[in-house]
């Protein structure tokens, strides 16, 4: 058959800028866009979050029951290893009478917690929040159903054996187990399972510190790496709910009870900043000495098993010299920020535990970091605050203040948590006047390890792994980008009276209009009945005579000029399509423009001249101010 040598009576509308990349998905039938669908208009929260929202209540019930349940198995534990009586009530082993025996009792929690890493889940070992996050990132928030067992009795052994670790971690680990697991009984989405693994997660840490708030920061901050209303919601019921049968148990009092503190000067403000500097310089060497410790422990020539009894061992010698260093330690914390303590207590106390602490840590057994990190960080800030108050008296440093603030940076610059950090010390605490000095010398901290260190002591591990962790939240640029702001407006179109050898002919002139990969096909009422591909109008099975309007066997995907960037970019990837008929807002049917995923990439061309190309705008000169 020959084609026609007319050249096509149609005068094209030629597009002069956007990209020409198409998606064929039907070469055979050759077209590119297989339906007719607008993308689904986002909306904040729909009944699919009611649900969750729903769920996430009784879990954070059933979270900060089993925080109850576990904190009277480390009484248990505590009281049957260094007091030989049964007992749930949470009591410091300091006080015990074993004498050297002491350094035989956390060798054999090590061996327990070992024995169970190896025949039950390695997945115990360590502090359970970068745990939590690896399977966030990489495993849809799926977490095996036996850490939710394994985990708590394990970390409740090392605990209540002496290990110098917080309760609070293995809470939250076994918190965001839960909601792992419920999420994966429900059927719920890969996004759905993350909200309820946060909110067991940051009820488990409401229920033990009673710091509702912080603990969904830190759900945001180190677990779902979003803020917005359908994951902010239900982990925050989450925390009320955890924190409500908290009250129930042990009252609303402050964890950290501390004497009223009066509000700081100007100058003294300042030297809590300095404070705070200074402990993100020594969050940075804290968090590579642990891992260092590890990369030890990785170089023994026994089997990992064995590591916590070794971990253990440093433990109990530890504990003989230092009482003070075994278990959990929050009434120390009190001690610190209340002033309780001698100097020489503080730098003792401040040394052994994180001997004692970062050789058990670094031996893989199974505890947090937030207590001990709490405990070494306000002593190093209570023995700055009394140093300079000694020697500046006229600066009106408070150490207790100081100390508050050294607990908070220390944590602050290790986790680079920086609001949570902030809101942490002061829910605990319940001291307004040391909110400034906390945000102030937090952010301080905060500063000097991202300047010093790319990972932290919560990522570090992970990382280690080839795990990409985000460390940055921002507003989605393409949310805020209509199509009709970037889309294509001059398209070149086909109409479906002409045939396909009238559009080879005009195809093999080769004239700029005539080279894009994915042209529109109109009707005689300017309305667009389908999409057509170069690849389709050039395959040889078709007849030189067929008219474009048979050619074309399914409507094109559309998009309103008033949608988002990101709607449509979500509905290209839901519909495996490379380009969209953008259509006018009022008239459903008419066509104004057409988007491709190449004029989404330059889309971002305005955001990364915001970011990087620094410009003036405003200069002095002899007449004055003027616009550059």
């Amino acid at each position: 058959m020959t084609p026609p040598i007319d050249k096509p009576a149609f005068p094209p509308a030629v597009r002069l800028e956007g990209s020409t990349d198409a998606l064929p998905l039907s070469p055979a039938l050759g077209v590119s866009l297989d339906a007719t669908r607008m993308p689904r208009r986002s909306t904040l929260v729909d009944r699919r979050v009611l649900r969750i929202t729903a769920v996430s209540i009784v879990l954070g019930v059933a979270a900060a029951i089993i925080a109850q349940l576990l904190t009277g198995l480390i009484g248990l534990v505590t009281n049957l290893a260094f007091y030989g009586r049964v007992s749930t009530a949470f009591s410091s082993p300091a006080g015990h009478h074993l004498g050297a025996w002491v350094i035989v009792v956390p060798v054999i929690g090590g061996l327990l917690v070992g024995a169970m890493a190896r025949w039950g889940s390695r997945a115990i070992r360590g502090h359970g929040i970068p745990e939590a996050m690896e399977q966030v990132l990489l495993n849809e928030s799926k977490i095996p159903p036996r850490i939710t067992f394994l985990k708590p009795v394990s970390s409740a052994i090392a605990i209540g054996t002496g290990g110098p670790f917080g309760a609070e971690g293995p809470i939250i680990a076994t918190g965001g187990a839960l909601g792992s697991f419920i999420g994966q009984l429900l059927r719920v989405t890969g996004g759905e399972r993350k909200v309820l693994l946060a909110a067991g997660a940051a009820a488990g840490m409401a229920a033990v510190f009673a710091s509702p708030v912080a603990a969904v920061v830190l759900a945001v901050e180190l677990l779902l790496f979003e803020l917005r209303p359908r994951s902010l919601i239900p982990v925050a019921l989450a925390t009320v709910a955890a924190t409500s049968v908290r009250y129930a148990f042990q009252g609303a009092a402050p964890v950290f009870a501390m004497p009223h503190l009066a509000e700081p000067g100007a100058v003294a403000l300042a030297c809590y900043v300095g404070v705070g500097a200074l402990l993100g310089l020594i969050s940075v060497g804290v968090t590579r000495i642990v891992y260092g410790i590890e990369d030890a422990f990785e170089k023994l020539p026994i089997h990992w098993m064995w590591w916590p009894a070794l971990g253990g061992l440093a433990v109990g010698v530890v504990g003989y010299f230092a009482p003070l260093t075994l278990g959990v330690g929050y009434t120390n914390i009190e001690g610190i920020v209340s002033g309780q303590f001698t100097l020489h207590t503080l730098f003792f106390l401040c040394v052994m535990k994180f001997i004692s602490w970062s050789i058990s840590l670094g031996s893989g057994t199974s505890g947090g970091t937030l207590a001990p990190l709490f405990t070494i960080g306000g002593a190093l800030g209570a023995l700055i605050g009394l140093g300079l108050a000694a020697m500046l008296p006229q600066f009106g440093i408070d150490p207790r203040i100081a100390a508050l603030v050294g607990m908070a940076a220390i944590f602050a610059g290790a986790s680079r948590a920086l609001l949570t950090a902030v809101v942490f010390a002061f829910e605990t605490t319940g001291q307004p006047a040391g909110l400034l000095p906390l945000l102030g010398g937090c952010t301080a901290a905060y500063l000097i390890s991202a300047l010093m260190m790319r990972n932290t002591i919560m990522t570090e591990k992970i990382a280690r792994r080839g795990v990409r962790v985000p460390s940055e939240y921002a507003a989605d640029y393409l949310d805020q980008v209509a199509v009709g702001d970037a889309c294509s407006r001059g398209v070149v179109t086909l109409r479906t009276t002409q045939t396909l050898g009238e559009v080879r002919h005009w195809l093999g002139e080769g004239s700029p209009e005539a080279q894009h990969q994915g042209f529109p096909v109109v009707d005689e009422h300017e309305q667009v009945v389908g999409v057509l591909t170069r690849r389709s109008l050039l395959d040889p099975q078709w007849s030189y005579s067929l008219p474009l309007a048979d050619l074309v066997t399914r409507p094109p995907m559309m998009v309103k000029e008033d949608h988002s960037l990101r709607e449509a970019a979500d509905h290209m990837v839901a519909e495996q399509v490379g380009r969209l008929i953008v259509v006018s807002k009022d008239a459903p049917h008419r066509m104004v423009g057409i988007i491709t995923r190449g004029d989404l990439l330059s889309a971002h061309k305005r955001r990364l001249q915001e970011a990087r190309q620094a410009s003036r705008h405003l200069r002095f000169g002899r007449n004055g101010m003027r616009t550059a």
